[in-house]
């Protein structure tokens, strides 16, 4: 070994073990997906809590979807409730065994979590049980526990407009003579507002029965009714308090629109 060392010294090189190199450090300043994630974790989380703070209640700014909802997620895989509406009555909030529903134009609701507005008492437990649609609209909660809604679109065409007869608890406020073009339209328009109010009072009811007001109610599913059967129920005449909560005429100084008398309440608790 020591006679190559020196050969090698004479030829003028130097041999010497073989090095290994080091991996050049990588230096970036960019973030990974990982620090992403953190600062997106992060946040969504300050979110929830502040949403908490001011909301005191939800963690979502008062979005409950579905699927963070125990009693919906055991009702979505237990599969949809038929009920006709003889079978509904049991669900009235009489058995403590049993939830409370309540339906409305046919959909049917669980609002057990509102057992002290909805359960036996309550102020509301007139609807519990059954389909009241009609009583929704015209806000007489006692006569109106049906959910037939032929003529309650009545309840919010101005005053001036007499009723059809089938409508009309009293004989003098039927229209007995021929009403001139100008009048029938004014009519029409009425109608046409009225069907449409009819249409937005039943959704807001709607949607506070989903639970997207905030209330842990949700939908179950719907009433089993035979082909046919509105048909074959009498009309019903609009109640007393609904003709006289009908607007003023729309010529009047005072325009005024019928009030939905559940508009605070879903708004408000």
């Amino acid at each position: 070994m020591a006679d190559k060392t020196a050969a090698g010294r004479r030829n003028g090189k130097t041999t010497s073990e073989p090095q290994t190199a080091k991996p050049a450090t990588k230096s970036s300043s960019s973030l990974s997906i990982m620090d992403i994630l953190r600062i997106v974790g992060g946040l969504f989380l300050l979110n929830c809590l502040l949403s908490y703070f001011i909301t005191n209640d939800s963690v979502l700014w008062g979005w409950r979807p579905w699927f963070i909802r125990p009693a919906v997620l055991t009702r979505y895989f237990q599969g949809p409730v038929h009920l006709t509406d003889a079978q509904l009555v049991a669900y009235d909030g009489s058995d403590p065994k049993k939830p409370i529903y309540l339906a409305l134009n046919g959909t049917i609701y669980d609002v057990s979590a509102g057992a002290r507005v909805y359960g036996p008492g309550g102020s509301y437990n007139v609807f519990a049980g059954k389909d009241a649609a009609r009583g929704f609209i015209t806000g007489c909660f006692a006569e109106d526990g049906t959910p037939d809604l032929r003529g309650a679109e009545y309840t919010y065409v101005a005053s001036d407009i007499s009723l059809p007869a089938e409508y009309s608890l009293d004989p003098s406020t039927v229209e007995t003579e021929k009403v001139t073009g100008a009048v029938k339209s004014y009519r029409s328009n009425e109608l046409r507002r009225a069907r449409k109010q009819v249409k937005d009072t039943i959704e807001g009811w709607a949607k506070m029965f989903r639970g997207e007001g905030g209330k842990d109610y949700f939908e179950v599913g719907t009433v089993i009714r035979p082909e046919g059967w509105l048909e074959r129920e009498p009309k019903k005449a609009l109640c007393a308090q609904a003709i006289k909560g009908r607007p003023k005429p729309r010529s009047a100084p005072a325009q005024g629109q019928a009030q939905d008398a559940g508009a605070q309440y879903r708004g408000g608790r």
